[in-house]
């Protein structure tokens, strides 16, 4: 049997992780001194009503390789396997620490995926890996299809303010004020394992045009895989993001999720998306 493990920022909550069969470590999150295990001691609801009142924005400690090492150790003591689906690798050092703990443990018996994206990007990969590993591929072939699954998501987000993105030094001061006096809405992405910025618009129905048109224009929906929507403390605007997106999506698995601490801290609360696998 091939277990699965992943972690918290891949934003599965606790009930889907468990219809699934996934095991999910906690990267810790950090607010100046204090530190919570994400999703574990501080829940999105905690982390957004914390991040609306910071100066300085919070940090992710990765899991160390201790943690692995006693974590492989029990998944594996039965028999199983093991495939661990991680955050991207430029993101965090929790790709690593799995990669040291494998080599400390069993190199055969367990494979390790970076995942190359984060939050509900993540949680797909893994949603699609879990349909992967009920077809009965070997360890090896599953994690050579994860592997060419992670290179074709993307993962498409429309940002309510330009607060976190000014605070985190992505856009400069003087762009964050004229951009909040215009409405402009940056598009974010993940690309080459970092959170970037790809677009700008006045208001979200026009992100979700420009979401569109780089769908239709650039990197089409595969629609016999799965598609995630997310947002960040916004679930109505998750509902509307789906809504404008039906047409695209019909037919398909749809799996909606709640954007966490690692891309939260840059999107702030009001971000809303889509993330899908590009058609080969």
């Amino acid at each position: 049997m091939i277990r699965i493990l992943t972690d918290s920022t891949s934003d599965l909550s606790p009930a889907r992780a468990a219809e699934l069969g996934v095991e999910i470590l906690p990267l810790t999150v950090l607010f100046g001194e204090e530190a919570f295990q994400d999703g574990v001691e501080i829940t999105k609801e905690e982390f957004y009503a914390r991040l609306e009142q910071v100066d300085t924005l919070p940090t992710t400690a990765q899991i160390p390789p201790e943690t692995f090492i006693q974590t492989f150790e029990r998944l594996t003591e039965n028999g199983d396997q093991v495939l661990a689906i991680l955050i991207s690798s430029a993101m965090s050092g929790t790709y690593q620490s799995a990669m040291i703990a494998r080599g400390i443990v069993d190199e055969s018996n367990i494979a390790v995926v970076d995942a190359q994206t984060v939050t509900f990007g993540m949680g797909l990969l893994v949603e699609a890996a879990c349909l992967l590993r009920d077809k009965g591929l070997s360890l090896s072939e599953l994690k050579g299809q994860v592997e060419e699954l992670a290179g074709r998501v993307r993962l498409l987000a429309v940002v309510d303010t330009l607060k976190y993105l000014k605070m985190g030094g992505r856009i400069s001061g003087a762009t964050a004020v004229v951009g909040g006096l215009l409405g402009i809405s940056p598009i974010i992405t993940i690309e080459d394992g970092l959170v970037i910025s790809v677009g700008k618009c006045r208001g979200r129905k026009a992100g979700f045009q420009f979401i569109r048109k780089w769908m239709e224009e650039k990197e089409p929906i595969d629609t016999t895989l799965p598609v995630a929507f997310g947002h960040s403390n916004a679930p109505q605007a998750m509902a509307d993001c789906m809504a404008y997106f039906a047409a695209e999506t019909q037919g398909m698995t749809v799996l909606p999720s709640d954007i966490g601490a690692v891309v939260g801290t840059h999107a702030g609360p009001g971000a809303t998306g889509i993330a899908y696998f590009v058609r080969k």
